[in-house]
């Protein structure tokens, strides 16, 4: 009998690239890679690579886990996903981490923006509502992860530090500010002062390469000096920085390695993350045959381009193991020890069941037991060290802090070539837009701006309720 060039793995729901309709969709293995086929009516086929690991995807079902639901959902379900969003009650996770678009406007108008942000779109917000979106997330976490300021570009806004002011006053466990990095650069009387709001502050820098080329591409301007300028300052205060990098396949894949070795050595920076493109907003300079670039090719060139992490150091984050890979390590001087491949609770500092043994594993062992217990219990370094499955891990520890800790971070934003219901009922990223629902970081981009609802509309009214 004839055979499929493929082998059928699973069903899901996703949307037609065109006209954003639901369709069925198939996922299925073909030529060592992971494939999703699906079917409009009105536009045709698709074939949409969405994993280039097979191994890896069918190991992302192994990290689920029982899904953590807001305190309160705030739209009811009519229309089903992704036509619902608000949290709506058959979303499947809570915000681990929620943004706040302070403003639309930006000094720079990059060629790459998913909020389509610019000197002249849009407007600041005012206070009042800033601090209503806040409140909404409140009611809805209790006390949020995670809050990040963004935009547009934050630091932009007139009022800039009146916002800081207000999102302190909030039970809010952790706050980011999402940055290009200009103003830091220029002004380090800004950053002393951005420092003062520490701890539990954090710079969400964008550093997306060391290359000219690569930045004019995806910035539109050579932005070399506002990195250096920016780190320099950071470094000066010690203020715990993320770097952010958006890649795009043949632009600035080639310094994944690069950059994470780069941010090994400053002072400041407590990790690196990575998001590849999301086909959203605007994109002036991105071929969706050639620069698309899956989570799971991160992955490998991250394995390939640098000696920090192995195989079993970057794994999925369990509330969205579809879209979210996650490794940490312990920073000690100029000393780096991986500590995701420990992390099972069955194999936590039992090199023994560990497919890959490093020397430098004994000597974590110590480190551990020295930092996480004052009895050398090894039952309390566990209990401790199973928090960082949290994007947020809880560092309680006599001689261990935050500066020790440092994290790389897939962070895969499905847009609606690659897009599957089932990682978008476990988005944790979440937007508060300015009807203040909260929406799935995802469909904003897809659905929920400005230039989106009219047409989300029109597809609402085609669904029978």
């Amino acid at each position: 009998m004839p055979e499929r060039p493929y082998i059928y793995y699973d069903f899901t729901l996703s949307i037609c690239s065109t006209c954003l309709r639901r369709v069925d969709a198939k996922i299925v293995f073909e030529d060592e890679k992971v494939y999703m086929l699906k079917v409009c009516p009105k536009h045709g086929r698709e074939k949409v690579l969405i994993a280039t690991d097979i191994e890896y995807y069918k190991n992302c079902r192994n990290y689920a886990k029982r899904s953590e639901m807001p305190l309160r959902f705030n739209t009811a379900t009519h229309y089903g996903c992704p036509y619902d969003c608000g949290l709506c009650a058959d979303h499947e996770q809570h915000s681990c981490l929620t943004v706040i678009e302070v403003t639309d406007r930006c000094n720079l108008t990059c060629p790459t923006c998913y909020a389509m942000s610019s000197p002249h779109y849009g407007r600041h917000r005012t206070l009042e509502e800033i601090e209503q979106m806040l409140n909404v997330v409140v009611r809805n976490e209790g006390e949020p992860d995670v809050i990040q300021l963004s935009g547009g570009e934050p630091t932009v806004h007139p009022q800039f530090f009146e916002i800081l002011d207000i999102a302190k006053t909030k039970p809010i466990r952790h706050l980011m500010l999402n940055t290009n990095g200009i103003r830091i650069a220029k002004d380090e009387a800004f950053v002393e002062r951005l420092a003062s709001y520490m701890p539990d502050f954090e710079i969400y820098l964008q550093f997306d390469s060391f290359e000219q080329e690569a930045l004019e591409k995806l910035r539109g301007e050579d932005l070399r000096w506002v990195r250096e300028k920016a780190i320099e300052h950071l470094n000066k205060y010690n203020l715990s920085t993320t770097l952010v990098v958006t890649l795009q396949k043949g632009v600035n894949t080639h310094e994944i390695g690069k950059i994470i070795e780069y941010a090994l050595k400053q002072r400041c920076v407590r990790g690196v993350t990575f998001q590849p493109t999301q086909q959203a907003g605007r994109l002036e300079n991105y071929n969706e045959a050639t620069e698309r670039y899956t989570m799971t090719e991160v992955r490998s060139a991250i394995l390939e381009q640098t000696d920090v992490f192995n195989h079993n150091d970057l794994i999925p984050v369990p509330c969205n193991p579809d879209a979210l890979v996650m490794g940490y390590a312990l920073k000690l001087g100029e000393q780096v020890f991986p500590l995701t491949r420990m992390i099972n609770p069955d194999d936590l500092l039992d090199n023994s069941k560990n497919t890959i043994v490093y020397e430098q594993d004994e000597q974590l062992k110590l480190h551990l037991l020295n930092m996480f217990s004052t009895g050398n219990s090894v039952d309390k370094a566990k209990e401790h060290l199973k928090s960082i499955m949290c994007c947020l891990p809880e560092i309680d520890a006599p001689n261990l802090g935050y500066d020790n800790l440092f994290r790389v971070i897939i962070m895969n934003f499905i847009d609606a070539q690659n897009f599957d219901v089932r990682a978008i009922k476990k988005s944790c990223v979440h937007i508060v837009n300015k009807d203040m629902k909260i929406i799935p970081f995802e469909t904003m981009n897809l659905f929920y701006r400005d230039d989106k609802i009219e047409y989300l509309n029109q597809l609402r009214n085609e669904i029978p309720v």
